[in-house]
This record gives structure tokens, sequence and C-alpha cells, in this order.
């Protein structure tokens, strides 16, 4: 019995982590460098992507194209494509964005069409009056509000699933594109009760991360669903609450995983005596086994951000004084 019991504690050691200090805390916001964008008006709510020398960013708050492209590697614009509407080859209600590197494709779910369109990158670029391809019919009741795409027949996504007039369930899951079946993922957190996360998953490292956005936990599993380890913050309780926000956009940046992180009251009182939401200005950086390494602190509200590989840097797309930015992190990653 006593070996049996010292075997489960010394499991248990290597799958629950608990973090009671992260306070290697690296102040970058003088390394914060502007993007200056001058040929195109972009809505306060953007979110961005990668694709070859190309940084896409979708546009939530226009009323004429909703997706933007710029080179990567100066940042000067070069096309915008997508219109808001109902008409053939419109976007009625543009949501996430994904890439797929081997064919230069990119695809949009639209979830007012309930399509995912299929947008051929270098007939974007060339064409102005370019239409996109149905990429595939969305399920209503349970499709992926984001997703990592690998191949047509697997991806991995943040499955949502609606549980009556307003609520819905969260779950990650392997997702064929090509038939529409999910296979949720087999780890559960059991204390757990309103599942709301951010999600990232790496084919090179063979796992995926969720971290939650009203509990101060992340998890980290296997791309077969097997749990590898849950780390709790300092300020870990498996009460939920939407008063504070922990976990925001997480990224796999080289062999390191970096997410945003507030741990503060999610909405504040600006001048105008108006309700605001209070965005994460920080970066937690773990290595892939979940261990902390380090915090960099920017000062900016950080909305959204991507890694460039190539240039060693973080793109980011803020709520503040300025608007798109970047981060070398030489040094970092």
């Amino acid at each position: 019995m006593l070996i049996v019991i010292f075997c489960s504690c010394t499991s248990n050691s290597k799958t629950e982590k608990y973090q009671k200090q992260r306070n290697k805390v690296i102040n970058v916001r003088d390394q914060v460098k502007e993007i200056e964008i001058k040929d195109v008006l972009i809505g306060s709510i953007a979110r961005l992507y990668l694709l070859k020398n190309y940084l896409i960013i979708g546009d939530y708050k226009t009323q004429d194209k909703l997706i933007h492209i710029f080179n990567k590697n100066n940042f000067n614009y070069l096309t915008s494509t997508a219109y808001l509407g109902q008409a053939p080859g419109e976007i009625a209600n543009m949501g996430y964005i994904e890439t797929d590197e081997a064919h230069d494709l990119f695809y949009v779910s639209d979830h007012g069409k309930q399509k995912i369109f299929s947008y051929d990158l270098d007939s974007v670029l060339t064409t102005p009056l370019y239409m996109p391809k149905v990429k595939m019919e969305m399920n209503a009741r349970s499709f992926p509000s984001k997703y990592q795409y690998i191949n047509d027949t697997l991806c991995i996504g943040l499955i949502i699933k609606p549980t009556g007039n307003s609520g819905y369930k969260q779950s990650v899951a392997k997702w064929n594109m090509t038939t529409s079946e999910i296979t949720p993922m087999k780890y559960e957190h059991p204390e757990i009760e309103k599942k709301r996360i951010s999600f990232a998953a790496s084919v090179k490292h063979g796992i995926y991360v969720e971290c939650y956005s009203y509990h101060d936990l992340m998890t980290i599993c296997s791309l077969n669903g097997d749990l590898k380890c849950n780390i709790y913050g300092p300020n870990w309780d498996n009460r939920t609450t939407n008063k504070v926000n922990y976990y925001g956009t997480v990224r796999f940046c080289g062999d390191k995983i970096f997410v945003l992180y507030s741990g503060e009251d999610t909405f504040y009182e600006d001048k105008n005596k108006g309700t605001r939401t209070k965005l994460p200005t920080k970066f937690l950086v773990f290595d892939i086994n979940g261990n902390y390494l380090q915090t960099l602190e920017t000062g900016y509200q950080i909305s959204d951000f991507c890694y460039d590989m190539d240039n060693h840097r973080i793109i980011l797309s803020l709520d503040d004084v300025i608007q798109f930015a970047y981060l070398d992190v030489d040094g970092f990653v």
C-alpha cells in the first residue's frame, strides 16, 4: 500500500504544477516599436495572422473590406479583400481566419452564411475583384470558433456547442473539414464547470495548450487528448467568476509558450465614465513543459498578437495610444 501511495504522489506531482510566484518581470515597453499604417483605415477590433511573407489583419469593425494584407517584413500595405455583405463572395459575419501554408491559402469562417470560404493568396494579391471559393458548409449546432489547420481531415479546434437560448459549451476537439466529424479530446479538468479558454496547438511538439479566461489555470495535453500537466497560478480557484480576467491569447513561439495574462478586474471606468474592458499588458513565458520562465511587461493593452518566426518578433494589435506594434524577442525565444 505504501508503494502504491508513493507512486501515486509521484505521478500526481508531474501532472499538477503549482506556481505560487511568477516574479521574474522584465519591462519591455521601450522596446515596443510602433507600426505606422497610413494607406488603409483599420477598426478598433483587429486580429492578426501570418502566411508566408504576409501579415493578414482581420478588421471586425469595418463597413467595407474585412481583410487587409501587408508585407510582414516592412509592413507595407499591399491589398484588401472580403467585402462585408450578403452578396455572393461577400462575408456576412466574419469569424476566425486560418492559414494553409502548404497551399498558400487562407480560410475565413462566415457565421452569417454558415460557410467557410477559401482564399488563394496569390490571386488575392493580383486580382482586385477576386471571388473566394466555398471550402465547406458549417454545422450550425456544433462548430469551431477557432482551429489550427493541419490538413483537410485533421484540424485541432475550439468547438462551440450551444446549450440553450444563450449559453454554450467550449471544448477542444479533432475536427475533419471534409466530413465535419468532431472527436472531442479525452481530458477535461474535473473542477471547471464553465469553461472559457483560448488555445493553441503545436504539431512540432505534439501538444496543445488551454488557457482559462476566468481561472488561473493552464492545461497542456498531447494531440491525442492525454493530460501532460495542469499549471496552477498564484490565484488559482475553482470558482467561476467573470470579475477577474486571467489568460488571453496564447501562441507557440519557437520552443516557448507565450500567453497574455491579466489577473486584474475585467472592466474599468474610463475618463468619460464609460465601462471598458481591461486588456492584458503582459506576457507570461513558459517552456513547452509548462515551467514558468519570465514575464514581459509591455505597458500597452494588447488585444491580439502573432509570432513572426523569420524576423524573431511578436506583432501586436493594441487598444492603446498606438494601434499596431512589434516587439523583437531575440533572447526571449
